[in-house]
């Protein structure tokens, strides 16, 4: 259950509260499919979170936030115990900031700014409406950065990215994969590009530091993550790691001890 340190229904709906404000919660809690009418922001300042919606899964470490537009069914999953904060944003501001589901990168203005719409309530009148159109603000000049696994439509596509789903560190080609889901290794490549926008090798690699995220969030050494995640050298982790997140994964679980 979580441990909760301010956490209010904001409206949203007659039926339908969204919550605002902050938590604790273990690793491995899950909020199943729902919807808001407002949109949301959802800020792991300690842990990790995994949002799923029918197009596909991004994952938010703790120097990025996730946004969800009004509507949009989703799900989330928390790696780590996690110290996660929501945002409900009025419909009136969700115009300022993508329509899709996506991942912004956390700045230092910006973690502050989150923090302090979730850590006391409001005490002037107004106040968090004024700090909320700040956030907003940061978050419209924000390139995406979002740790995005598209969800494939074709039927063998799909069956080759569930066996690597079901073992990140599974080191078949494209090739063997295509055998064993009966479609050629060009044509599994063409579906790659065409339905998800990515290369075999771009996807995987994707998926893989999904999965290490979650490794170290719940305390796994970077030498035992690299190996569970399928890299041959835990030097060839840190690059690839390094490349997508910003920082090393040792530097990374050491923000992780900090924060906590």
């Amino acid at each position: 259950m979580p441990e909760t340190r301010q956490l209010s229904p904001t409206p949203s709906a007659p039926d339908e509260p969204l919550l605002q404000g902050g938590a604790w919660l273990p690793h491995g809690y899950q909020l199943d499919s729902h919807s808001h009418a407002q949109g949301q922001l959802v800020y792991a300042a300690a842990g990790a979170l995994a949002t799923a919606t029918e197009r596909g899964t991004w994952v938010a470490p703790a120097n990025r936030v996730t946004w969800t537009p009004p509507r949009f069914a989703h799900s989330h999953r928390f790696y780590g115990r996690t110290d996660v904060r929501l945002v409900a944003v009025p419909l009136d501001l969700c115009g300022e900031l993508v329509d899709h589901p996506s991942v912004f990168v956390v700045s230092p203005l910006l973690r502050e700014a989150l923090l302090a719409l979730t850590d006391k309530p409001e005490r002037r009148p107004g106040a968090h409406r004024r700090l909320l159109a700040v956030v907003v603000d940061q978050l419209a000049d924000a390139a995406e950065h979002s740790l995005h696994l598209p969800e494939p439509r074709d039927d063998r596509l799909r069956a080759a990215t569930a066996l690597l789903h079901e073992d990140p560190a599974r080191p078949a080609t494209l090739a063997e994969l295509g055998r064993t889901v009966g479609a050629s290794e060009r044509t599994l490549s063409r579906l790659f590009h065409t339905e998800l926008s990515m290369s075999f090798h771009r996807w995987r690699t994707t998926l893989r530091i999904h999965h290490a995220l979650a490794h170290l969030a719940d305390g796994m050494s970077v030498t035992e993550t690299a190996v569970a995640c399928g890299w041959s050298n835990p030097s060839s982790f840190i690059d690839a790691f390094t490349e997508v997140i910003g920082q090393t994964p040792g530097r990374y679980q050491a923000d992780l001890r900090n924060r906590r």
